[in-house]
């Protein structure tokens, strides 16, 4: 545990060691502290489409227009090249081990480039520091967690950049190679084609009461931390080609996202959707982000609930961090959720 000197208040102005709670230094936590989808689309309103003014090195297949998880573009060849992925991310403290952090935010970043079936190749660290208020050695710890994940994955880390910040802020760039013809994109999906989900929902709203509370969730950690290469390699496997990963706009913002670019609705069967131990009591102890509201009332003109509580709806637009990878299609070990059908009334349906 790393500790901070405090006064610890007696007249003899002795100090006490505290524990550093990292999560204490952000305003908000993981990808519960991103741009809320509404706005942001406002504000990228009218900069899709955009062609360089010089020649471009390569052909864009994926860009900005249906918001999905990496830039894609084909290389020039004699018979049509790779495609290059490219995506970057970061947030502040998920948790309060600096260590724990890194990994989190290392699996959440390469995370991207296995949602749209790539695998990667090289990554740059992305760092904000408060230097006047937490030391350096807590920040090593956090590169050093991103570098163990990304050398799990097999992807180089080749340095970085670093600012002093008002808040600690962690994340990487990340440069993957994909098959163009076999990408896995958000808007790709057909009636009839079952939803899979990877990672159980929650880590939001335990993150929060971890934040809150400094309760430790070594399940949701762990999870967090684990990367979607095994389920992404399960997709394209599968031949499936329509897919996204759930962070922080929830389940059902990148469901809703994933159904619009696809010109379909999806039907979500509330009960087989599987949840991390302790979620629903920390949903029901009242440990919700803003992220997490802000996600729900912005699906919340394009969806019938049905008969769904309160409580069951805030967990399927829980804010995750590092969540799984949401695919149209079967793949072992992933429970089905539901399924895409075709459009109508609502985007989304809850039953």
């Amino acid at each position: 545990m790393y500790t901070r000197n405090e006064t610890d208040g007696h007249q003899d102005g002795g100090a006490v060691e505290e524990p550093v709670r990292l999560t204490r230094y952000a305003h908000g936590g993981g990808c519960a502290c991103k741009i809320p989808p509404g706005e942001l689309e406002e504000a990228v309103a009218g900069l899709t489409g955009v062609l360089p003014a010089a020649e471009p090195a390569g052909e864009l297949l994926v860009g900005l227009d249906t918001g999905d998880d990496a830039a894609a573009v084909r290389l020039p060849g004699p018979e049509g090249g790779p495609a290059v992925v490219a995506t970057a991310d970061f947030f502040t403290p998920v948790v309060d081990d600096p260590y724990h952090w890194g990994r989190i935010a290392a699996a959440n970043a390469l995370s991207d480039v296995y949602a749209m079936g790539g695998r990667p190749l090289v990554a740059v660290n992305l760092l904000g520091w408060p230097r006047g208020k937490l030391p350096f050695e807590l920040a090593r710890e956090v590169l050093r967690g991103g570098l163990e994940v990304a050398g799990q994955a097999g992807c180089h880390v080749g340095g970085g950049h670093s600012v002093d910040d008002v808040e600690p802020k962690y994340g990487m760039a990340v440069t993957g190679i994909a098959d163009p013809d076999a990408l896995l994109r958000n808007d790709a999906g057909r009636p009839g084609v079952p939803l899979s989900l990877t990672k159980p929902l929650g880590l939001g709203v335990l993150n929060n009461r971890h934040k809150a509370t400094g309760e430790f969730f070594g399940h949701a950690v762990e999870t967090m931390a684990a990367l979607n290469r095994e389920a992404a390699q399960a997709a394209l496997a599968a031949g499936v080609r329509c897919a996204t990963d759930v962070t922080g706009f929830g389940l059902l913002g990148h469901l809703y996202k994933m159904a619009r670019a696809s010109g379909v609705s999806a039907v979500v069967d509330s009960s087989a959707v599987p949840y991390l131990d302790g979620a629903r009591e920390a949903v029901r102890d009242g440990y919700v982000s803003g992220g997490t509201r802000r996600n729900l009332d912005w699906v919340a003109p394009h969806t019938d609930f049905g008969s769904a509580d309160e409580h069951t709806r805030l967990l399927l637009a829980d804010a995750q961090t590092s969540g799984g990878l949401l695919v149209a299609g079967e793949i072992p070990g992933a429970p089905v959720i539901g399924e895409l059908v075709p459009a109508g009334e609502h985007a989304l349906v809850i039953r």
